[in-house]
């Protein structure tokens, strides 16, 4: 199927098999997922999540992405979303990319369809060789982001690790702020994206994109998401920048818009208010394999 390279399996060792968690270990752009099929089992807590993302000693991730029964969607499938902390997240485009080429190959599910996120149903279809999905609605109203201010605004200011900081705050199911900047290689990605997960006017924490302006179908971008630090690629935050952008009229509308990545090139398209914002772009199964409890 499109996007999907399936190249080895592999076995976590431990000291007492429970043979009901199957992983597999995918990736879109770089940013990576592990799935795990919870249709028929209990979704994992916190501290399990927080195992197998970690890169040393686990499976490692920036998400845990996991696959649900959800009738409400016509192909009955939904998924829940972990961060690498353990914290839950509301959406993830990527990640949802990755788990609707997961129930192409595993469930047998066939484009188009949707399926259920926390945020909303996904639309789910094939372009070539990419994974697209429609994610919701972008929201700018300060409330629904959430976010703390006065009125709504096409840019905010806020003082965050010492400096002042020029951006917009938008929803895209998750929390985004975007900060437009000359050149994103030297965007002080951590710094400033560490300070606004302690800035109190974002109660649910956000997500957070320095976007460099390359044309108006084009931009370079890299995020800092919230309860992972910087990734090599996200989709919602793909999604959020050229929102961000096509409101302050930067980048033509209705058009594809070429976003890359430290990890890849993602396609993200808005036809503007009131309607969802389209996300393409490539997918990976890396491996599968069998999680192993472990006392220790």
């Amino acid at each position: 199927m499109p996007g999907h390279n399936k190249k080895s399996k592999a076995v976590v060792t431990g000291l007492a098999v429970n043979a009901s968690l199957m992983f597999w270990k995918m990736h879109g752009a770089g940013n990576d997922f592990v799935v795990l099929d919870c249709t028929q089992a209990p979704l994992p807590d916190a501290s399990l999540v927080r195992e197998l993302a970690h890169r040393q000693t686990g499976v490692g991730c920036d998400q845990v992405m996991v696959v649900v029964k959800d009738d409400a969607a016509n192909s009955g499938f939904g998924y829940r979303i972990f961060n690498a902390d353990g914290s839950v997240s509301e959406q993830c485009g990527n990640g949802a990319r990755c788990v609707a080429a997961w129930l192409i190959a595993e469930k047998g599910c066939v484009a188009p369809f949707a399926m259920m996120s926390p945020s909303g149903p996904v639309a789910v279809a094939l372009q070539q060789d990419l994974v697209c999905v429609t994610l919701s609605v972008p929201q700018l109203l300060p409330l629904l982001v959430p976010f703390r201010a006065d009125k709504q605004a096409l840019l905010y200011r806020r003082d965050v690790s010492g400096s002042p900081v020029e951006f917009s705050a938008l929803s895209m199911g998750n929390p985004h702020v975007v900060i437009q900047v000359a050149d994103v290689r030297g965007a002080k990605v951590v710094e400033i994206g560490a300070g606004f997960q302690q800035h109190s006017d974002f109660p649910m924490r956000t997500n957070v994109g320095f976007v460099e302006r390359c044309g108006p179908t084009s931009v370079r971008l890299r995020v800092f998401e919230r309860g992972v630090g910087e990734t090599l690629a996200c989709g919602s935050g793909a999604c959020a920048a050229v929102v961000a952008l096509t409101v302050r009229e930067q980048l033509a509308g209705n058009s594809w818009v070429d976003v890359a990545l430290p990890g890849g090139t993602l396609r993200v398209r808005w036809q503007g208010q009131g309607h969802p914002v389209e996300l393409a772009g490539p997918t990976c199964f890396v491996f599968q394999g069998r999680w192993l409890n472990r006392s220790g």
